[in-house]
C-alpha cells in the first residue's frame, strides 16, 4: 500500500496519519517502534536543516533498513523544503514523499515551482506523493517566548486552494487555518469551518494536511480530522519531550555512552509518539 492509499483511507474514514520528524537514528527507532506496536503507520520527516545534518542518502538507507526490521508501512517525507533544487535532491536520493513550500513566494512562483516538482517527481516515479503548500503558517519549530499573531491574509482561501490544486496537479495540500509553527504562550485557534470549506472546494483525492500541530488542544485536532485533515505533523512536541529527557538523564549521570545516555530521551519521544498517534485514530490499521 502506497502512501496515497493510506492517505485516501484516513479521509475516508476520518482518522489522520502522523508525520514525525527526526534528525537523528534513534529517533527513527522511536516513531517505527511506536506505530508498530500500534498497529500503524510511520511517516518520517526531514526538514532542510535535519536531512543536511543526517543526509539525504542516510535518510532512505534508514528508512529501507526500518521497514525491513518492522514491516510495516514506512515513508519519508522531505519536510518544507524550500526551493526547486533542495526538493530535486530528495527526489533523486528515493524519498516516498516531496513537501515542496514556496508558499512565502508570491503565488505564481508559487505555482511554477510545486507544478516543476510535481512533474519531476512524477517523471522519476509515479508513486511518489507531492505535497505543495498555500497560505502562510508563522512561528518556528521550538517553545516560543510570545504570542505569535495571525493575520488573515495568512489563512488559505479555499477558491485559491481549487486554483492552485488544478494548475499544480498535487497530491496533498498543507493548510494555513490558524496553525503555527512551534509552541506560543497562547492557544492556536483552528478555523474549522474553513478547513470544512477548502475540503469542499478540493478534488476528493487530494489529501489535506495540517502542519504545526504541537500545540494544537486535543479537542480541535479532532475535530480538524473530522472536518478533512488526513495528516497532522508533529515536531516541536517530540523535540522538547527528546531534549527535556536527555537533559535530565545528562545531569543525574556521568554516562558517557551515547547509546546508553540517550536511551531516556527515545522512550520519552516514543510515549508522545503513540498519544498522537491515539488521539489521531491512526492505531489498529492493520
Amino acid at each position: 500500500m502506497n502512501l496515497t492509499e493510506i492517505l485516501k483511507r484516513a479521509q475516508n474514514e476520518k482518522w489522520s496519519t502522523g508525520h514525525f520528524n527526526f534528525s537523528e537514528s534513534d529517533q527513527v527507532r522511536a516513531v517505527c517502534e511506536a506505530a508498530a506496536e500500534l498497529r500503524s503507520v510511520a511517516i518520517l520527516g526531514t526538514s532542510e536543516g535535519e536531512a543536511g545534518h543526517i543526509g539525504y542518502l542516510e535518510a532512505v538507507a534508514l528508512r529501507d533498513a526500518f521497514r525491513k526490521e518492522f514491516g510495516i508501512p514506512i515513508f519519508l517525507n522531505s519536510d518544507h523544503h524550500k526551493s526547486v533544487d533542495s526538493a530535486k535532491k530528495a527526489v533523486d536520493a528515493g524519498y516516498d514523499s516531496i513537501h515542496i513550500d514556496l508558499s512565502a513566494e508570491p503565488y505564481d512562483q508559487n505555482i511554477a515551482g510545486t507544478k516543476a516538482i510535481v512533474e519531476y517527481a512524477h517523471s522519476k516515479l509515479s508513486e511518489v506523493n507531492v505535497e505543495g503548500e498555500l497560505g502562510y503558517l508563522r512561528g518556528e519549530s521550538k517553545i516560543q517566548n510570545e504570542k505569535i499573531e495571525v493575520s488573515e491574509a495568512d489563512y488559505t482561501d479555499p477558491n485559491k486552494a481549487a486554483e492552485f490544486i488544478a494548475a499544480t496537479g498535487i497530491n496533498r495540500l498543507a493548510i494555513a487555518v490558524g496553525n503555527i509553527h512551534g509552541i506560543s504562550k497562547d492557544e492556536p485557534n483552528l478555523d474549522i469551518d474553513r478547513i470544512i470549506k477548502i475540503r469542499a472546494a478540493v478534488p476528493t483525492e487530494v489529501a489535506l494536511v495540517l502542519h504545526a500541530g504541537s500545540g494544537i488542544p486535543d479537542m480541535q485536532i479532532k475535530a480538524a480530522i473530522t472536518a478533512g485533515i488526513a495528516n497532522v505533523h508533529i515536531n516541536t512536541d517530540i523535540r522538547v519531550a527528546y531534549a527535556k529527557a536527555l537533559r535530565d538523564e545528562l545531569q543525574k549521570s556521568d554516562e558517557t555512552t551515547p547509546y546508553k545516555f540517550d536511551s531516556p530521551a527515545r522512550e520519552a519521544l516514543k510515549e508522545v509518539i503513540k498519544q498522537k498517534l491515539t488521539l489521531f485514530g491512526a492505531v489498529n490499521l492493520f
